[in-house]
């Protein structure tokens, strides 16, 4: 349901329907397997470089991009220094 209703609009707010729409365009990773991907990881400690790394992995993978080991240590140096926003609108700016 949540799926459905966030499909359709109505849990996001512009921000995020923005962001969300950049994500599949420039990435063709479908809405579903964002949700699918936060889903899964909205427990998890991302403090933790044995979580980040792996999950750095299967958005690469998802996004069929390729992903050098350098790439994957700078994204995940990155994401433990907190130097990727968490805000909607950092977000998007950040995606740009």
């Amino acid at each position: 349901m949540f799926l459905k209703r966030c499909k359709e609009g109505k849990t996001l707010d512009q921000d995020a329907k923005r962001m969300l729409e950049k994500i599949e365009a420039s990435s063709h990773i479908s809405a579903t397997e964002i949700y699918d991907v936060a889903r899964s990881i909205q427990h998890e400690n991302l403090t933790d470089e044995n979580v980040i790394r792996p999950l750095v992995r299967q958005l690469a993978n998802l996004a069929n991009k390729p992903l050098t080991r350098e790439m994957e240590d700078k994204i995940v140096h990155s994401v433990l220094q907190k130097e990727i926003p968490s805000s909607m609108r950092g977000l998007n700016r950040f995606i740009e």
